[in-house]
């Protein structure tokens, strides 16, 4: 088998849903630390793209005093008007894009409901990618699996707890993990190797890493195609 996990991202970029193509079977890794900034401060924000360049969302949530929580920990700050602006921000930016009335009224109902926990929100939304870019693939958490350790302790643990014998890093991993200990485990190590590929957007010229809903929109059921087209792993 073959598994693959990574962070609940928020409106994660394409290159999120290249690795999990490369699986059987993903996981949310809901239960390290949430991080506001940095390589790893996608959790709670992610850009689109606009009329005028790229334009950040990010949703507000409760950090005070809670400097070390986990993400599946982290709570949503509700006092802001955060789901509004989010929504009037898509809806604006791609009101025109060829494909985007039918993916509307999910977005709208997302942006409608309240809600308090992040990482519900951000697997809601990736579930509903992964099903319309036509990528299954089994989705389990972290949290669920009661996984132990951390870095390559917790992915080894993982990979135990699921029977996986093959785990997908992601393009820079080789950098900097322990082959030897994967190795020492009987756990075959792959290496993503993702091109962002070059599709119609609305304005020019091209901006790629923006969130995967402006592929969806821009071109629907082509996706799956444009995801994967020259694509591999090593």
């Amino acid at each position: 088998m073959i598994a693959t996990g990574h962070q609940p991202n928020y409106l994660p970029y394409l290159g999120f849903f290249h690795k999990i193509s490369l699986s059987e079977v993903f996981v949310l890794v809901d239960t390290v630390q949430f991080v506001k900034r940095g390589p790893f401060g996608w959790i709670h924000r992610n850009r689109i793209r606009t009329a005028d360049g790229t334009l950040w969302l990010t949703i507000p949530v409760l950090t005070s005093g809670k400097y070390h929580q986990a993400i599946n920990e982290t709570k949503i700050d509700n006092s802001r008007p955060w789901r509004r602006k989010h929504w009037e921000s898509i809806r604006r930016a791609y009101q025109s894009a060829p494909y985007f009335q039918p993916h509307k009224k999910f977005f709208e109902n997302l942006y409608r409901q309240k809600w308090g926990d992040l990482t519900a929100l951000n697997e809601t939304v990736i579930r509903y990618l992964l099903e319309q870019f036509k990528l299954p693939v089994k989705i389990t958490k972290t949290s669920e699996l009661k996984t132990t350790g951390q870095k390559a302790d917790l992915i080894i643990d993982l990979c135990r707890r699921l029977g996986a014998d093959t785990y997908v890093h992601g393009p820079h991993g080789e950098d900097y993990i322990d082959k030897q200990k994967f190795a020492d485990n009987n756990i075959k190590c792959i290496w993503q190797e993702f091109h962002h590929p070059v599709y119609p957007q609305q304005y020019e010229p091209f901006l790629e890493g923006v969130s995967a809903i402006d592929l969806l929109f821009n071109c629907g059921p082509k996706s799956r195609d444009i995801i994967l087209k020259n694509q591999k792993a090593g």
